[in-house]
């Protein structure tokens, strides 16, 4: 499988663009016109800058409005083909799209329209150079594969071909089954693009919201599939219009389609094991058995306060590391790593971000295909020196810089714990109830928000949940759970658009820390809350009004009203169950932990009552700087 990318997918001038994509690891482009018209270079020049960048021209787009006209606008047209075919042959690309007209001089008719293809491909052939024909989803006469299929098929001309398109076909609601009819070797080219599922006009949402397979709400696989069954063994590329991507950074950009492209076509190949498809094989998609551990980089008295905070909360000192200043407290299943090395990386994220999570442990069935796997996708590995009695755990960056480690049984990784940490001389654990790790929250950029969900669904076997907007008194976040099946690991990604929110304020305090708050599971949350008090616990205020409205909204008896009163204790519940939650009082520039509990099948956050957290956090908060005169 050769991958591409047209040059219109992401930012920049298209040097940087060709430097992005490269580095990415594809193997051919599609130019795009305005691409290439704007570069100082020749034709000739730019094709050999290509090429010693490692990359093919696979295809040179787009040529509109060709077929159904007459008179002068038709030689025109035919004019414009053999310009085009002289550029590229300078450029050394035998490939050309040709999209469905939208002349308003254009006229219908299959015929009509094979005639013309007929024809270009007398042209054409002598060059060596092979037309593919799309059907632009808006076209005005042509709007569907299956007509420029038969347009392709009357043509008869061995230089004529059909190039689907996953957008124009999956936009429409055309059923992309029927691609399966097609013989492979009469489509000429594929292109891929998702997008978020939005009732808008066609070429609008075409032209500002595409993204990549796996970012949106396309059946994309199931095109891919149908294609797949053709027997077509051609480019597979990636066409993408996005007023997000045009700000961005190329590298990433390029980075995050490579790897859409690998983790679908790594799909195709498992769920249709009858078709050869040359892709590379590598490992299925990780199960994330739950959160190993959670670390943090901390020193001095902001590390002092974090210790006062987990024994208030129930956790244990039990154990020190062997050769480091790195501690490890306990409760349930959930432990906690405080990291007050001066050198390495968490001293690194320190002096970066302040007391930070900068490392979570993931528990997987296999550290080798995890690593695998995510290595394949363009994740980047992570290695640093291994002291005197440590085990060395694979690795790999994460958001904002962060680490994600990985541990197994099979590996005897497992025995970390026992292997690197001595006891302590612990009193009788304090144990508040909680279980383990419910959501891990990793605030971002917004426009990061798409990347680094690309990056937990295709690594892992996670599933988005619909985007929900959070409310701030200052502004919006976008939040997006991602969470495996068994729901054993739950992320919420929360995009952040201006530093006057307080996901934004946490980003520019912490210089861009990953994690801002973390959740523990508890069995009873009144129990708990009742144990942490008597700890020295305190919760986040809420206001009186925020219980009196519960009251009017939800059937709640008087007595569990007034505990969770006492308690502060938020509440939500759906048809399917009920959910409990309270919070710690924020700390290290906006960090804080939550208490859940969920009852019957309840899948959400209490995104509800999120707006009240919020403005309870902010009044506990530094207040903004006023603005002087």
């Amino acid at each position: 499988m050769k991958t591409s990318i047209a040059t219109v997918s992401i930012s920049g001038n298209l040097r940087e663009k060709l430097d992005a994509i490269a580095k990415a690891g594809f193997d051919g482009i599609e130019i795009f016109e305005q691409d290439f018209i704007a570069d100082s270079g020749t034709p000739r020049e730019i094709g050999q800058m290509i090429r010693d960048k490692g990359l093919e021209i696979t295809l040179f787009q787009p040529f509109r409005d060709f077929e159904g006209l007459t008179g002068r606008l038709r030689e025109k047209a035919f004019d414009r083909a053999r310009h085009k075919f002289d550029v590229m042959g300078e450029l050394g690309t035998d490939r050309i799209l040709i999209c469905s007209s939208t002349h308003p001089e254009a006229l219908g008719g299959i015929d009509r329209a094979a005639d013309d293809l007929a024809e270009l491909g007398e042209i054409a052939a002598p060059r060596g150079i092979k037309v593919g024909y799309e059907a632009l989803a808006w076209g005005r006469h042509v709007n569907d594969h299956r007509d420029a299929w038969e347009i392709v098929r009357r043509a008869d001309h061995p230089n004529i071909g059909l190039i689907v398109d996953s957008f124009h076909t999956l936009a429409r609601g055309i059923d992309p089954d029927t691609i399966r009819r097609i013989p492979g070797d009469r489509i000429f080219f594929v292109q891929l693009a998702d997008a978020p599922r939005i009732d808008m006009d066609l070429l609008y949402w075409s032209r500002h919201f595409r993204n990549m397979p796996g970012e949106g709400d396309l059946d994309v696989t199931g095109f891919m599939r149908a294609v797949a069954a053709t027997g077509y063994d051609g480019p597979i590329s990636l066409e993408i219009f996005n007023d997000q991507f045009r700000g961005a950074r190329p590298d990433s950009l390029a980075r995050d389609g490579h790897r859409s492209l690998v983790a679908l076509m790594d799909r195709v190949r498992r769920d249709e094991p009858d078709i050869r498809i040359d892709v590379p094989e590598i490992p299925d998609r990780v199960t994330a058995q739950g959160v190993e551990f959670v670390e943090f980089a901390t020193r001095g008295a902001e590390a002092e306060a974090l210790e006062r905070l987990l024994a208030a909360m129930g956790f244990t000192h039990v154990g020190n590391h062997v050769s480091k200043k790195v501690a490890l407290w306990q409760q349930g299943e959930v432990r906690i790593v405080l990291n007050g090395e001066t050198e390495g990386f968490a001293a690194s994220a320190f002096s970066m971000h302040g007391t930070t999570v900068c490392d979570i442990g993931l528990r997987v069935a296999s550290v080798d295909e995890t690593v695998e796997r995510a290595v394949a996708l363009g994740a980047t590995p992570f290695r640093q020196a291994v002291g005197p009695g440590e085990l060395e755990i694979p690795a790999i960056r994460s958001v904002g810089g962060s680490l994600m480690h990985f541990i197994d049984d099979s590996s005897g990784l497992s025995d970390v714990w026992s292997v690197e940490f001595r006891k302590t001389d612990a009193d009788t654990p304090r144990d508040a109830g909680l279980e383990r790790v419910d959501h891990v929250a990793e605030t971002m950029n917004y426009d990061e928000m798409l990347t680094w969900s690309l990056f937990y669904t295709s690594i892992f076997d996670m599933d988005r949940s619909v985007m929900v907007d959070v409310i701030d008194p200052d502004g919006v976040v976008r939040s997006q759970a991602i969470q495996a099946p068994d729901r054993r690991l739950r992320l919420t990604l929360n995009g952040a658009e201006t530093h006057r929110t307080l996901a934004g304020g946490f980003l520019a305090d912490s210089f861009g820390g990953a994690v801002q708050h973390v959740a523990f599971t508890t069995r009873d949350i009144f129990a708990t809350a009742r144990r942490m008090a008597e700890l020295g616990f305190a919760p986040l205020p809420m206001t009186r009004n925020y219980y009196d409205d519960l009251a009017a909204r939800f059937t709640l008896e008087p007595e569990m009203l007034e505990a969770m009163k006492a308690a502060n204790i938020l509440y939500d519940e759906d048809a399917r169950g009920a959910f409990f939650q309270f919070y710690s009082q924020p700390f290290a520039g906006g960090f804080f932990f939550e208490i859940v509990q969920r009852d019957g099948d309840y899948d959400g956050y209490g995104a509800p009552n999120a707006p009240f957290r919020i403005a309870a956090q902010k009044r506990m908060m530094r207040p903004k700087d006023l603005p002087r005169d």
